[in-house]
């Protein structure tokens, strides 16, 4: 008789865990409160524009290529992918703009115009961060991390080692270069770790190997189209899906998981993967004395930013932008202190502003452009619309300089998105957009645990527990938690298929 497995959220971690339940013979019923699956990567259409909502970047393609490996299937199978080049424009303070080529040997090149001997240093820069990214990527991400026992290995020690984690992004790029906009350039990855260079581990170089060698990439159609895949693959698997189905309620006794309340049922399961929010998901599906965690620890997590974004809708094309644009034009220092020190709305802030319609004509009406604008900000903290309106007039301004496009007059769509969003759609802790910053204190055996030790068969994943943030982090994660589940349930040995070193270096 095969297990009934419940996975709670439709996001990366939820669609990936089910996918690998259902692949070892479980019965698995995915609940998901909003109407479709995708969690943070859904996305919407109106006037003619379709808008993802969240994730905007493709990095480590091996990651998903590798997933769909898994279940005998390709990304191909599913959406076209196509790497950008350039990667990315960025904007800084005196005004010059650089195109980041794809192409290693030309940005070796662009960086010893600002700095005589950059390009050599780029190579031993990257060749350490390669190592990084191989331990990193191979072996630690798909480590439970249930105890500082499994990193006790001698060759886990060894590799630990290699991976500075003991030193800060901050110093590790100043090893190597000293112009300030090679540094800006280099530290910019590490804002999707949700922390100030000097307080994310040296460890964190490895993105930098998968931005500048493994590449920037889109799949046409849009971020959602992986999603959209995975949902196939795991309807394909056997998967019952029910959207718009919250659960309220996680049902233990002695010290088990028995069932859950969801759309006035209430559902009998052998085990749940709890995929969604997993502050909301301990403090509100389950009774205080089954809680791992306290208030006051919760309240002690340093948190990732929280995003204020505008999807905008333009009825003109717009010259001098690329698809992914980064304005550096102002003081970084600032920007992080008013989100990580005195956590404040900022006074000047820095934003990104995507353009899929660059890339992709399908995604905007003909003549026009979509715009997608990220501003990050400080969680928990509350906007109105007159302050969303004044963010978005600075952002347009700025860009309006920047391209000498007029652009105010021409937004035909437009939609903000903040704190209270987040909150709303995801149960978000503190409205946060990536989950926890991923600081010494909070890598690996020192985030929230994969397992509840007051819930035996209580699983969480995503991006508030190992690996971490992201997208290839919380398909990792998915898959993480459910072979765990799979080994203590007995229903399989736990074997999760590594990133193979060949595949990446070919990446």
């Amino acid at each position: 008789m095969s297990r009934k497995i419940a996975v709670i959220g439709g996001g990366f971690a939820g669609l990936s865990a089910a996918c690998e339940l259902a692949n070892a013979g479980c019965a698995v019923t995915l609940f998901e409160k909003n109407e479709t699956t995708g969690g943070r990567a859904r996305s919407f259409a109106q006037a003619g524009f379709t808008f993802d909502m969240g994730p905007s970047w493709y990095w480590m393609p091996e990651v998903f290529q590798e997933f769909f490996e898994r279940y005998n299937r390709q990304t191909s199978d599913f959406y076209d992918l196509i790497r950008l080049d350039p990667s990315y424009k960025v904007i800084f303070e005196d005004g010059e703009e650089i195109n980041v080529p794809a192409n290693l040997e030309e940005l070796k090149s662009l960086l010893e115009q600002w700095e005589s001997g950059a390009g050599k240093q780029l190579d031993a820069f990257l060749a350490e961060a390669k190592v990084k990214y191989d331990i990193g990527m191979g072996e630690f991400v798909w480590k439970p991390s249930l105890s500082i026992t499994e990193f006790f290995q001698l060759k886990v020690l060894t590799q630990g080692i290699k991976l500075q984690l003991l030193g800060n992004m901050k110093s590790h790029l100043r090893r190597f270069f000293s112009h300030p906009k090679i540094l800006k350039l280099l530290e910019f990855p590490v804002l999707f770790l949700g922390a100030k260079p000097s307080d994310t581990p040296a460890l964190y170089s490895l993105m930098n190997y998968a931005d500048i060698q493994l590449g920037t990439w889109y799949p046409m159609g849009g971020m959602t189209k992986i999603p959209e895949a995975m949902t196939e693959l795991a309807v394909a698997l056997g998967v019952t899906i029910r959207c718009g189905a919250e659960v309220k309620k996680i049902n233990v006794q002695n010290k088990r998981a028995q069932s859950i309340h969801v759309n006035n049922e209430v559902l009998e399961f052998d085990a749940i993967i709890a995929a969604g929010d997993y502050h909301h998901i301990e403090t509100k599906l389950l009774d205080e004395s089954h809680r791992k965690y306290s208030s006051n620890y919760w309240d002690n997590r340093t948190m990732a930013p929280s995003s204020l974004i505008y999807y905008l809708g333009i009825n003109k094309k717009i010259a001098g932008l690329l698809h992914h644009n980064l304005f550096f034009d102002r003081d970084f220092e600032v920007h992080a202190s008013e989100i990580y020190d005195e956590p404040k709305w900022p006074s000047a802030p820095l934003f990104y502003a995507c353009v899929p319609s660059k890339t992709d004509l399908e995604v905007a009406p003909e003549g026009s452009e979509n715009i997608f604008i990220l501003i990050p900000v400080a969680p928990g903290m509350e906007s109105t619309e007159e302050l969303r309106e004044h963010y978005l007039k600075d952002c347009i301004e700025r860009l309006e300089r920047k391209t000498g496009e007029s652009i105010a007059p021409h937004i035909v769509y437009k939609r903000s998105y903040a704190h209270e969003d987040f909150q709303r759609d995801y149960f978000s802790f503190k409205g946060n957009a990536y989950g926890l910053a991923n600081t010494l204190r909070q890598t690996a055996f020192l985030k929230p645990r994969m397992k509840n030790n007051k819930v035996d068969n209580l699983y969480y994943a995503g991006q508030l527990t190992v690996p971490g943030p992201g997208v290839p982090p919380s398909i990792i994660s998915g898959l993480v938690a459910a072979n765990l589940c799979l080994k203590e349930l007995n229903v399989r040995k736990m074997a999760i298929t590594t990133l193979s070193n060949d595949k990446r270096s070919r990446a």
